[in-house]
């Protein structure tokens, strides 16, 4: 939750100061806002003002941003790494072996930690960044089963988190797993880090990362005016500007929502032609009914214009060719994502076309197993062609991309995961 700026003295959160356009200065609001953390953002304006506030020599300094923690604790310049260490999220594994990792701190993953934990398993997550994956970024959840008045993507997922490891489940924050090996009965997942973890049983929940728009200047402003995710940390940075989301997913139907709070204008770009095959229905008719909200359909962004910071993008309608630009302050993109699978790649894990993990019953053809599937079983429903790696969430082959079904593998999995375990 982001705190106004006006009460950036507020003792229970972290003050932020750093100038517009700052990429890191980005990425440490994203990952508050993504972490449930109260922070406050103080836009530096002038050299003076950087000087006074912070003392940095001006606002090309690379010191900047400068992070102030309640207890006084200055940071120049800190990576998310030293943030999460600061907060005590930061921490090594404490037992050698475990009876389930889980990679991937979506609701997938959150949902197996739970039920993994509770049931008595031995059970670490490894997430590489924030937890919550990209529900963590939506500004609200409204049809999750529960919460008839909706619940922000970092609440519902701290209240997972905490719930988790009340019943002892371990997170491993910023930690990334690059390979694995595999014996009968044992999963070895290395770590970016170095970090070995050993697991009797693995589930991936790792989901999907959003496509880029993969136009020439696109990294230059990322961060600086373009943003991947829902942008819920940008919002109120927003006030009386123009911003534009692409996507049809509901992710950036709440967005679009969310910016209507405060944004002047908001556009939505879609490549289809209405919002009716993608959204849910009830965030079609609040869009529709929205007075500063517009959706273009058959349209797609072709360029990015800008100094230091995105000021305005070019559209071009994929059915007519008409090209037009656009004046924004923000562009913010969710239209859908590749799998994290490149390790299964490594090992022989069964893919689909797409890089999706196949499972269960989509593994069978003519009724028959892989021929590389060594048991004399076949897969159990969200078992991958390894025995006793499963996979849950918006990473499967088949998965219904929606919340409150990747809650509903994630609870599943740790089911075959005890059946596994049983076997052996």
């Amino acid at each position: 939750m982001t705190d106004n700026p006006q009460n950036a003295s507020e003792p229970t959160s972290i003050k932020i100061l750093g100038k517009a356009g700052s990429a890191i200065a980005y990425k440490l609001r994203d990952f508050l806002e993504r972490s449930d953390v109260p922070f406050a953002w103080v836009e530096l304006a002038t050299d003076q003002q950087a000087r006074e506030d912070t003392g940095v020599d001006n606002l090309q300094d690379s010191r900047l941003p400068v992070c102030v923690f309640p207890d006084g604790t200055r940071m120049e310049c800190p990576t998310i790494r030293q943030i999460t260490e600061k907060l005590g999220w930061f921490r090594s594994p404490s037992n050698t072996e475990y009876d389930l990792a889980i990679y991937g701190a979506g609701p997938a993953g959150l949902s197996a930690a739970v039920s993994g934990a509770s049931e008595g398993l031995k059970t670490v997550v490894i997430e590489r960044s924030a937890i919550g994956g990209q529900a963590g970024t939506t500004s609200r959840i409204e049809n999750y089963l529960g919460f008839p008045k909706g619940i922000t993507g970092a609440d519902l997922a701290e209240r997972a988190r905490e719930q988790a490891c009340r019943f002892g489940a371990e997170f491993l924050l910023l930690r990334e797993g690059v390979r694995a090996e595999f014996t009968p009965g044992k999963a070895v997942g290395y770590l970016a880090d170095g970090t070995k973890i050993i697991a009797r049983s693995t589930i991936c929940a790792t989901g999907v990362q959003y496509r880029r728009l993969n136009l020439p200047n696109e990294q230059q402003f990322l961060g600086a005016g373009l943003y991947y995710g829902a942008g819920v940390s940008e919002a109120s940075l927003c006030e009386n500007d123009a911003v534009a989301v692409v996507g049809g997913g509901n992710s950036a139907g709440q967005a679009a929502m969310n910016f209507s709070r405060f944004a002047k204008a908001v556009t939505v770009i879609i490549r289809g032609d209405s919002l009716k095959s993608t959204l849910s229905h009830y965030l079609v008719d609040r869009i529709n009914a929205a007075p500063n909200i517009r959706v273009l359909g058959h349209t797609e962004v072709t360029a990015l214009h800008g100094d230091k910071l995105l000021r305005s993008v070019t559209l071009t309608n994929n059915k007519s060719g008409e090209v037009q630009d656009l004046s924004i302050k923000g562009l913010f993109v969710s239209i859908g994502g590749d799998p994290h699978t490149e390790w299964a790649m490594q090992v022989g894990i069964i893919r689909d076309e797409a890089g999706y993990l196949v499972t269960g019953p989509d593994l069978l053809k003519e009724g028959r197993p892989p021929a590389s599937w060594p048991l004399e079983r076949s897969p159990y429903y969200l078992e991958t062609s390894m025995p006793g790696t499963f996979a849950a969430g918006d990473v499967r082959h088949g998965a219904v991309k929606r919340c409150a079904s990747a809650v509903g593998e994630g609870a599943m999995a740790v089911t075959f995961v005890h059946r596994y375990l049983a076997e052996g």
